[in-house]
């Protein structure tokens, strides 16, 4: 078991640096809301991650793989969520927060921008975790092949996305310190209206990739 956590953990790692909509949705909300709401996006990504790792140790995820009805229509599903990100993330681009107010709130002691809405952040995060078929495919063709024959499969499953958890959680807690450090110059309205638009277009982007991909 030692030996196929570490290979997972190699694996792992290789997959949380890969660039993907979970890492857009973490940046755009620490600059847009602050370090909180940055890892709250965090956090409900990684909730989608157990999701995900539950059905697979339950063999649902094969099921998706197994049948293009339910693929295609997760897939649907989570690039018509991806497009709605990518606009209305253009549409906040007309108004972007002035960075004199970022200014005041931080020097109030606050993180800047909006009030943080707990739920409806990490809700964020999760829907798109969970709307991507390709996470669900990606655990189930992945995980089986690190859980030995000796040990019962749902918690050695669990495990796994346990570490791929941890090693996303790193991940995203050094993306939000780093657009939080940045964060006053990245909230300057012309900035702040650019960045808006090419995190729109890259959701966009993401949700036509979604679209054109296959089970």
């Amino acid at each position: 078991m030692l030996a196929s956590l570490l290979a997972f953990t190699v694996v792992a790692l290789i997959l949380t640096l890969s660039p993907g909509p979970d890492t857009v949705i973490v940046l755009r909300t620490t600059v847009s809301s602050g370090r909180r709401a940055g890892f709250l996006a965090g956090l409900g990504v990684n909730l989608g991650c157990y999701v995900w790792g539950v059905a697979t140790a339950l063999g649902l995820t094969a099921l998706l793989a197994a049948s293009d009805v339910a693929y295609t229509a997760v897939r649907i599903a989570g690039v018509a969520y991806l497009v709605w990100l990518g606009v209305r993330a253009l549409w906040n681009a007309r108004r972007a927060v002035p960075a004199e107010a970022v200014e005041a709130t931080e020097a109030a002691g606050g993180t800047g921008g909006p009030p943080v809405r707990a739920l409806a952040i990490m809700r964020t995060g999760f829907i798109t975790n969970l709307l991507n078929p390709k996470v669900g495919v990606i655990y189930m063709t992945l995980l089986p092949q690190f859980v030995p024959a000796d040990v019962s499969v749902l918690p050695a499953t669990l495990l796994l996305v346990t570490i791929h958890n941890l090693l996303g959680a790193a991940w995203f807690a050094l993306v939000v310190l780093a657009a939080s450090l940045m964060r006053r110059g990245l909230s300057r309205p012309v900035v702040r209206r650019r960045m808006e638009q090419l995190t729109g277009l890259v959701f966009i982007g993401f949700g036509v990739r979604l679209a054109a991909e296959s089970g």
